[in-house]
């Protein structure tokens, strides 16, 4: 900064980011991406002098000039001649297949490491992966051990809706925030903390400087809690926030930070602790209050920020593969755009009061069914808005405009007994 003073041009608009090494060389620092992100979305920034090492993944930023040195001196120089310096790269865009809604380009990746051909028979559970990764709804699967439900988990992140330019970089910043390179590809996070994490390493936290956590890692993806009942109560009642509200908020003596959490809640777990309750080829070892107390570690208000439910079926031998992930990710795509077509921003799993009034509409003999069963079932007002979003995403993938009667039985089908 001593050597700027004896520049007499005005370097209000210049921006140096960079590690400055006793030779003079400028270095790069892993978290310089998140932070020239931060300031481009506060269009705070609109020219930048960053380590050349910097410049392929800075390039993905819009709106930004950035000018790439090496040393210490080769930004001076540029400062003093900043009237006639080109930008080493201008802002760069997502070079992924994409399509465009009302101007704006949704990317989308054509690989599927993962696919649901793996997963044989399951087709209810196919199903309802399916209509929770349309409409970005939490789901809850069920069954006994090995009958597929972390198989159908871990490829549902393959199926997810595309992305917008904005959502890859923030999902690039994340990884830069867990220490990865980031890829900039429209491939959502999918983070899998093991049962027995902390609630800070879940949540996010640190004496002095809060740190983000799991939850936050997995904005715009999944996070997928594997053995759901074996997590601490702390962290499961923790978790209703997030689930409902999108966001986590770390408050500590020094400092209060809220990041956003936009996830699909993914569960997993035995109908009992020794897990073949459900199987009819074996005996359940456990008596009915081991049972009682393993389903009560999941409290009823946790349970009622599941949108879907769903109960294993057998593996039988005769099970054979249906739809691949190619074939599943085509018919979210295909919801993701009537969706948007008529003019809505959110996913359905989080549209607000205002947003289902307007989006949602039944026709007659949806809403008589629905009359009956909130006075059969009593259900609460959030489960009645749940059943509404789900039967809007279930009609988003037949393409109706309206939620019909099959589409409010089928979204019925998948609440909680």
């Amino acid at each position: 900064m001593i050597a700027l003073d004896y520049l007499e041009d005005d370097l209000s608009e210049w921006f140096v980011f960079g590690e400055l090494g006793l030779n003079g060389a400028v270095k790069e620092n892993i978290q310089l991406y998140p932070l020239m992100l931060s300031l481009a979305n506060q269009k705070l920034i609109s020219k930048a002098i960053v380590p050349h090492a910097s410049l392929s993944k800075l390039s993905k930023i819009p709106n930004i000039e950035f000018y790439g040195v090496k040393t210490l001196q080769e930004a001076i120089t540029l400062l003093k001649n900043q009237t006639t310096a080109s930008p080493s790269i201008n802002a760069g865009g997502i070079e992924y297949p994409y399509y465009e809604i009302n101007s704006e380009k949704y990317y989308y990746l054509k690989e599927y490491e993962d696919d649901f051909l793996d997963v044989k028979g399951q087709e209810v559970a196919k199903r309802s992966a399916i209509v929770a990764a349309a409409g970005f709804h939490n789901i809850l699967f069920e069954g006994s051990p090995g009958c597929g439900k972390s198989m159908i988990a871990k490829r549902l992140r393959y199926i997810l809706p595309p992305l917008k330019n904005d959502e890859i970089l923030d999902i690039a910043k994340l990884e830069t925030l867990d220490f990865k390179e980031p890829a900039f590809k429209p491939k959502r996070s999918f983070r899998s903390p093991h049962h027995s994490s902390t609630l800070a390493s879940v949540f996010g936290g640190g004496s002095h400087k809060a740190q983000i956590g799991e939850v936050g890692l997995s904005h715009r993806g999944i996070l997928f809690f594997d053995e759901l009942p074996h997590f601490s109560k702390g962290v499961l009642e923790a978790l209703r926030e997030p689930m409902e509200d999108s966001k986590i908020r770390i408050s500590r003596v020094n400092s209060k930070i809220e990041y956003p959490a936009e996830f699909l809640f993914v569960g997993a777990m035995n109908p009992c602790p020794c897990g073949n309750l459900l199987d009819e080829s074996k005996e359940c070892r456990c008596n009915e209050l081991e049972i009682q107390r393993y389903k009560n570690r999941l409290s009823d208000p946790f349970l009622d920020r599941v949108d879907i439910n769903v109960t294993m079926q057998n593996v039988n031998v005769g099970d054979k593969s249906s739809y691949s992930s190619k074939e599943m990710h085509k018919m979210v795509v295909e919801a993701h755009i009537f969706s948007k077509e008529r003019g809505q921003e959110n996913f359905n799993a989080k549209l607000n009061d205002r947003e289902i009034e307007k989006f949602c509409i039944l026709d007659e003999e949806a809403n008589s069914i629905l009359d009956i069963a909130i006075n059969r079932y009593s259900l609460s007002f959030r489960s009645i808005k749940k059943v509404q979003k789900v039967g809007r995403t279930i009609a988003d993938l037949d393409s109706s405009k309206l939620i019909t009667k099959k589409h409010i039985l089928e979204a019925l089908s998948y609440r909680r007994r």
